[in-house]
């Protein structure tokens, strides 16, 4: 078994080498310049041909990805071999660093490194259809996901039976081509196919997104045994109601029923603090400046106000509202907070970075907040303040650990930080802009506009008076 994988990394390392003295960095700008000054073909037909060259193109270009990520890992291994670190954490930070090269996410990242070593080093015929354009990035990913159960072995033997790069899937849907790959799965090795079903079961979760129009995708994974039985139950209580009567329609009802069961109470409004941030402006004003709701993001200021100022929820039960105050920069928009010589972030200024960053502060990440890091280390001199706070998810904390990465803070008109990666790039993450705030305002203006806000707060504090609420 470790025959056949270290075989096929010997002739990545060599295609690496032959492939690095021939095209550098100026060739891929010279390659960016030639696409870009092509011309729009003049009829039908040839502009047919131009979009089918494209996204061959495109397709080998995906290949090209692949080779320079594992030519990358192999790089990067070595030398941390080199410098002593332990086999078993060689490796780490590669796909985090591949990430933010590619512009994308820790997690896509991760992904796309693996998918570039199962092609590479596994797969070479589903490789070889990549690089000539019979296949493109989304379908070669099919088949890598499919096979992911095999042996190195096994996988080489699948991706010759099926011969992608001999035309066999032109014309073939997503779906022939799954299912393609799954036979030949199932034939080579069915145990290692049901023992992938039974670890399926184990990785079930829920998750939530963002929908258009103040809606969201509430998303569960589960063994099909379960969801089906979820499903059937809802339908069973959907026909019960709208044989009673019910107006609303079968997909409302099915919604609303989930919704609650799930929270114990009709209705689905429960006692959770939802941290729902507007200005004031838009609460007592009723301006435009659009509120924003933790874990969805913007919302329309109309709505912010109504689900305020409602006094019971659409089943008639009574709700609860409390307001709570966030003190900013008026240039800025920068929160203004207390440092604290502890260790750990108070409960304050934890939702103060949750407010501020609203998700992860990598770049490209999205993920939600799950870390309250210091960016400067504490164990290195960091203070526990909110200069030198940001909401992190857990693997990006991790990543930051990692030997040769280094998170620093630098002044600018919204809170910044920079990222520098063992291999010496920086990438720079600026706060998102509070709400009411001027995204484009300078330097300048905001150190300007925080000292006026610090002189209020003390004149205030001083005669006692208190300030307007900003948040809800």
């Amino acid at each position: 078994m470790d025959s056949s994988r270290e075989a096929p990394q010997e002739k990545v390392t060599a295609r690496r080498d032959s492939t690095s003295r021939d095209a550098g960095p100026a060739d891929v700008r010279g390659l960016i310049s030639d696409v870009a000054s092509l011309r729009l073909a003049g009829d039908s037909a040839e502009l047919i041909d131009q979009i089918r060259g494209l996204e061959d193109l495109t397709s080998a270009i995906a290949a090209m990805h692949a080779r320079a990520a594992v030519a990358f890992d192999l790089a990067q291994r070595r030398e941390q071999a080199a410098a002593g670190v332990p086999a078993a954490k060689q490796g780490e930070g590669v796909s985090a660093q591949l990430a933010l090269a590619r512009r994308q996410s820790p997690s896509r990242g991760n992904r796309l490194l693996g998918l570039a070593h199962a092609l590479v080093i596994e797969m070479p015929h589903t490789l070889t259809a990549l690089e000539t354009g019979q296949l493109n990035e989304w379908r070669a990913t099919l088949l890598v996901r499919e096979t992911a159960c095999l042996s190195a072995a096994d996988r080489c033997a699948v991706d010759e039976e099926l011969a992608a790069d001999a035309g066999t899937f032109n014309g073939a849907g997503d779906r022939a081509l799954i299912a393609a790959a799954r036979t030949a799965t199932y034939r080579r090795d069915p145990r290692s196919v049901t023992d992938r079903a039974r670890h399926a079961a184990g990785e079930r979760y829920v998750s939530l997104r963002p929908a258009p129009d103040t809606m969201a995708y509430l998303t569960a994974l589960l063994p099909v045994a379960e969801a089906v039985a979820v499903y059937a139950e809802l339908t069973r209580h959907t026909d019960s109601l709208r044989a009673r009567g019910d107006p609303r329609g079968r997909g409302q009802l099915m919604a609303d029923t989930l919704v609650e069961r799930t929270t114990g109470v009709r209705g689905g409004v429960s006692s959770v603090e939802i941290q729902l941030v507007m200005t004031d402006r838009t609460l007592f004003q009723g301006d435009s400046e659009p509120a924003r709701l933790n874990g969805y993001g913007v919302v329309p200021a109309g709505w912010a106000r109504e689900m305020v100022c409602a006094e019971t929820d659409p089943c008639g039960q009574e709700l609860h509202v409390f307001l709570r105050r966030l003190f900013t920069a008026p240039a800025s928009g920068d929160l203004l907070g207390v440092d604290s010589r502890s260790r750990l972030f108070t409960h304050a200024q934890r939702r103060f970075l949750e407010i501020r960053d609203h998700t992860c502060r990598t770049p490209y990440c999205d993920a939600p907040i799950r870390h309250h890091d210091h960016i400067v280390p504490w164990h290195h001199g960091g203070s526990t303040s909110l200069l030198n706070g940001a909401g992190l998810c857990e693997a990006c904390n991790h990543t930051k650990e990692l030997a040769g990465w280094r998170s620093s803070t630098r002044s600018g008109p919204r809170h910044t930080i920079d990222l520098r990666t063992p291999t010496g790039h920086t990438y720079r993450s600026l706060a998102p802009p509070l709400l009411g705030s001027d995204p484009n305002c300078s330097v300048g203006a905001a150190l300007h506009g925080n000292r006026l806000m610090r002189r209020r707060l003390k004149a205030q504090r001083h005669i006692g008076r208190r300030s307007e609420p900003l948040a809800a």
